[in-house]
């Protein structure tokens, strides 16, 4: 067993690892993640017993040894025995005028008196090289096969530990899945450290998944548990900036750039959710829903939760016991045909219609009289900008409007701010702009000028009533594209509500589908498109099949394991 307690390396004044505990147990493959600088190679170093500089204090016991207290000699007597890794630069972990061959062999008899050519060829052919790769210098070698190569000297002894550094970077996709095969059978019933910033590498390989941010864990657990369902907030931002192919929503990113050094959690300059005490102190690693999270408020927050919501326009059931839950940053699409009460919805959650039965709670408070206090918190896109931008106001008053009415500021400090969003909102601010009335604007002109107003107040959540519908592509796109990025910079809460599940794959992390009032299906947007359960959510997504590219939309989900999903059939 691996056992690592409060492990801390420093160079110079630079925290680079910071009480770092972490257990890996036979059979085990414990993957490290996180962006680059966050001291995933340092961590695998400092076990080794291989840094350069720097100072490493706390406990990494292997099978009951401390190997911090090992001596040089004793340490390498452990290296490339029962711990053994496989470097990220293969270009230097191989000695160019040796032929690999006669690497393999010094691998195994610097460990053992005697070693035969036979056994480095039973090794080649282990990791799926023939035997005449032995007589090959490393550059007469591809990358791929280098690599199995130095994944060859580090199985030549049977190691118990093998720590892997990035082992298929810079490798194209088909030699990429090689080595991912050759190493889910040679890392069957070992300990296995895996470090990368490949998300899917570390989906096929390991079982449990530990997020390394500046030096800090924020979050262990499942590995399968955290990528379909993150529980921090930087983690959540780590798989959607990655690439994935069955995802349907990523690219957003992170806003700001890692810091070492920070006071309080070493991600609160970057997160949106953040309160004062995480400036000041360090959260603990604590169990949120099955798994360990470094958060002060306990991971992602719930922001707009819905209990058993029901209205009703007389004898007519509009929404019947409608549940649902949106997260801080998180957008969720509420899907369905026109008639099905989507709009009702929303305008239940504004207090823009009739009282219906059941709770509403923002931010875990309960929502009862709409006041200042929530309209400043939550606002509304109208699906016709018209009735949100009065045709009488100029572009500069309808902005200004909500922060005269809630008295934000000076007078100049409120002229600024409606310049502030309408730059956000990628209009001009020029006083000729300023100046005109919604008649004498465009379409999409009109419906960024309703995201700005709607936005002036900085609200935590905005409501999306079908706010492209009307729009041609090219202004769609544009409108969409503005919403993700605003929700990556401020961490908004974006309730979309559409009757174009093809949009709703595009910027959705969730979908919940309404049918006559009712939730008859809700999960991850993904999960949803590619395995519908319930025959109305099958017919709106072939409805829209001549938007959803099929090579897209199919295929497997082993990038994006699936979440637990609602039914209920009608």
């Amino acid at each position: 067993m691996l056992s690592i307690r409060g492990l801390e390396v420093s160079v110079g004044r630079t925290e680079i690892l910071r009480g770092i505990d972490l257990d890996i147990d036979k059979g085990d493959c414990l993957a490290i993640i996180g962006e680059s600088g966050a001291g995933k190679s340092t961590l695998g170093l400092s076990i080794m017993g291989l840094l350069s500089s720097g100072t490493v204090r706390g406990e990494v016991l292997l099978n009951g040894r401390d190997l911090l207290q090992l001596n040089e000699d004793e340490l390498r007597r452990l290296r490339g025995g029962e711990m053994a890794m496989v470097f990220q630069n293969i270009e230097d972990a191989l000695d160019p005028v040796q032929r690999a061959g006669d690497q393999i062999i010094e691998a195994i008899s610097i460990h053992r008196k005697a070693s035969s050519a036979e056994e480095m060829r039973r090794l080649l052919l282990a990791v799926g090289l023939g035997a005449e790769k032995a007589e090959s210098y490393p550059h007469q070698l591809s990358g791929g096969e280098k690599q199995r190569v130095c994944i060859a000297m580090a199985l030549a002894n049977d190691p118990d530990l093998i720590i892997l550094d990035e082992p298929t970077a810079s490798l194209d996709a088909m030699t990429k899945m090689d080595i991912i095969h050759l190493l889910q059978s040679a890392l069957h019933g070992r300990m296995a450290l895996l470090i990368t910033h490949d998300i899917s590498l570390a989906q096929r390989l390991a079982n449990r998944l530990a997020v390394l941010y500046a030096g800090r864990i924020m979050e262990v657990g499942d590995t399968s548990q955290i990528l379909s369902s993150p529980a921090h907030p930087y983690t959540r931002g780590l798989v959607r900036s990655y690439p994935a192919i069955c995802r349907a929503k990523d690219l957003q990113g992170i806003p700001g750039m890692m810091r070492h050094g920070l006071a309080g959690c070493p991600f609160h300059d970057r997160c949106t959710q953040r309160i004062e005490i995480c400036k000041t102190e360090v959260p603990l690693l604590e169990e949120v829903r099955g798994r360990l999270v470094a958060c002060h408020r306990g991971g992602i927050v719930p922001l707009l939760e819905v209990r058993e919501l029901s209205v009703s326009f007389g004898s007519y059931p509009a929404l019947s016991g409608v549940d649902l839950t949106l997260y801080e940053g998180e957008t969720l699409a509420v899907v369905g045909e026109s008639g099905s009460g989507k709009t009702t919805l929303s305008k239940a959650i504004m207090g823009l219609c009739q009282e219906g039965s059941g709770e509403i709670f923002l931010e875990g408070e309960r929502v009862g009289k709409r006041d200042a206090s929530f309209y400043s918190r939550v606002q509304m896109i109208f699906q016709n900008p018209k009735e949100s931008v009065s045709h009488r106001m100029t572009v500069l008053d309808a902005v200004l409007e909500p922060l005269n009415v809630m008295q934000r500021g000076s007078p100049e400090e409120r002229v600024a701010r409606a310049k502030q969003v309408l730059r956000q909102a990628e209009l001009p601010v020029n006083d000729r702009f300023l100046a005109k009335y919604p008649h004498q604007l465009s379409g999409g002109e009109v419906q960024r000028v309703a995201i700005a107003r709607a936005l002036a107040l900085r609200p935590k959540l905005l409501i999306a009533d079908e706010p492209t519908s009307a729009l041609d592509p090219s202004v769609q796109a544009k409108i969409l594209k503005l919403l993700l990025n605003l929700q990556e910079r401020m961490g908004l809460g974006i309730l979309l509500v559409t009757h174009d599940i093809a949009v709703a794959r595009k910027v959705s992390d969730r979908i919940v589908v309404l049918l006559k009032g009712r939730i008859v299906e809700e999960g991850a947007t993904d999960e949803i498109l590619i395995g519908a359960s319930h025959p109305y959510t099958q017919t709106l997504i072939e409805s829209a099949s001549e938007r959803l590219d099929p090579g897209e939309g199919g295929g497997s989900l082993e990038l994006a394991p699936a979440r637990s999903r609602i039914e209920i059939k009608i």
